[in-house]
């Protein structure tokens, strides 16, 4: 990309540092709260020092794939640490149901490959759509639409597995 000194300072902040608030949230629901700051920090210090391997158009599925890298050093450095899936809990008025899907929909995730967990998370908390999970993925759009097609029916797999478990222990 080749930005003069001058002009990599105001793009960074217009095109880059614009995605701090996703890329926290990113760290916060995959890891401990109390690292979120630091990681993101890490993902943005690296940001500048690569600014120009930076594509304008993929921003932000750059940052999620490094963010991703941040992530695995930062588990191999560390013990395991809990995914919380959301910061609201999900609308229901059976509080038992509430819990007892979430802890299946966790015992499901913990069922699948990391790389399907990715997939599954960056689409559903981050919001990509295929073309960008592809940039993450650094694929084809229909290699990462057909991944996401497979993580979900493993997860659905994993989900129906993980309820007839639950109804065989109820029994």
């Amino acid at each position: 990309m080749g930005r003069r000194p001058s002009d990599a300072q105001a793009w960074f902040t217009r095109e880059v540092a614009t995605f701090v608030d996703p890329v926290y949230r990113y760290f916060l629901r995959r890891a401990a709260q109390q690292d979120a700051d630091d990681l993101t920090a890490e993902v943005f210090e690296i940001a500048w020092r690569r600014c120009d391997d930076i594509p304008s158009e993929w921003v932000l599925p750059w940052l999620y794939r490094t963010a991703g890298h941040v992530l695995a050093n930062h588990r191999r450095r560390t013990s395991r640490l809990p995914v919380r899936l959301t910061d609201e809990p999900p609308p229901s008025e059976d509080h038992a149901a509430r819990i007892a899907d979430h802890d299946g929909l966790l015992h499901a995730l913990a069922d699948l490959s990391e790389r399907d967990r990715d997939i599954l998370l960056l689409h559903a908390w981050e919001g990509l759509n295929g073309e960008e999970l592809a940039g993450v993925l650094e694929i084809s759009r229909s290699g990462a639409q057909a991944a996401l097609s497979r993580a979900r029916a493993r997860l659905r797999d994993a989900w129906d597995a993980s309820v007839q478990d639950e109804g065989t222990r109820r029994q």
